[in-house]
C-alpha cells in the first residue's frame, strides 16, 4: 500500500473511521451525528486518503475499539501506530496515556508531574487535544483539573469524555454547571 487509507465501520455508538498507512494508524474518527460528517472530517485532516478493505493492524485496532465501544476490555498491544507526524513530547504524553488503568483517570497536570516536566500542564493537555488515535491512545482518561469531563480532541465527533469513561466504569467529577460556574463570580449577600 502507498499513502494512507481509510475505513468506516460500525460500533455500538455509531459509525467510526480510521485511516492508516503501511507503517500503522494514522487516526481514529469517532462518530459525528451522520456518517457523512465523519467522512468528511476524515478528508478534512486526511486529503489523500482512500477508502479501503482495513489493513490487518488496522482490523485490529477496529476490534479493539468496537469491544471498548461495548462497554469490554479491548487489547490494543498489537496494533502499530504511525507516529511520523507527532511531535516527540506528545508521543511521550501519548506513552503515558496508554498505561492509566481502564476506570481511572489522570489529570493533565499529573501527567506533566510523571513525565517530569511540571510546568508542562498546559503542553499536556495541547498534545491530548491533539490526539489523533482516540480510544487506542485513551485520552479520554486524562481530564483537567477538577476532573471536568465535556472537551475531547477535534478527533472526538459528538461523544463526550463523560460517555466514554461511563463505558469504561470510571466516575469523575461531573462537570461544572451555569449555576456552579456563576456562584463562585457572585457571591452570596452576608446576612443583614
Amino acid at each position: 500500500m502507498v499513502g494512507r487509507a481509510y475505513a468506516i465501520f460500525d460500533t455500538a455508538i455509531g459509525r467510526c473511521g480510521i485511516v492508516w498507512s503501511s507503517t500503522g494508524v494514522v487516526a481514529v474518527q469517532l462518530p459525528e451525528a451522520r456518517e457523512i460528517d465523519t467522512r468528511r472530517r476524515i478528508f478534512a485532516v486526511h486529503p489523500e486518503a482512500r477508502e479501503q478493505r482495513p489493513s490487518e493492524n488496522a482490523e485490529l485496532a477496529i476490534e479493539g475499539i468496537t469491544v471498548l465501544l461495548q462497554g469490554s476490555d479491548p487489547d490494543f498491544s498489537e496494533v502499530s501506530l504511525d507516529a511520523g507526524g507527532v511531535p516527540g513530547f506528545n508521543r511521550r504524553v501519548y506513552e503515558y496515556t496508554c498505561t492509566i488503568p481502564r476506570g481511572e483517570t489522570r489529570t493533565y497536570h499529573e501527567i506533566a508531574k510523571a513525565l517530569g516536566a511540571s510546568g508542562a500542564a498546559h503542553s499536556v493537555a495541547q498534545a491530548i487535544a491533539k490526539n489523533p488515535y482516540m480510544l487506542i491512545v485513551p485520552c479520554h482518561r486524562v481530564l483537567e483539573a477538577g476532573n471536568y469531563t465535556d472537551r475531547l480532541s477535534p478527533y472526538g465527533g459528538v461523544i463526550s469524555k463523560r460517555r466514554l469513561l461511563a463505558l469504561e466504569g470510571a466516575h469523575p467529577i461531573a462537570s461544572k454547571t451555569l449555576f456552579e460556574v456563576l456562584l463562585p463570580v457572585a457571591p452570596p449577600r452576608p446576612p443583614t
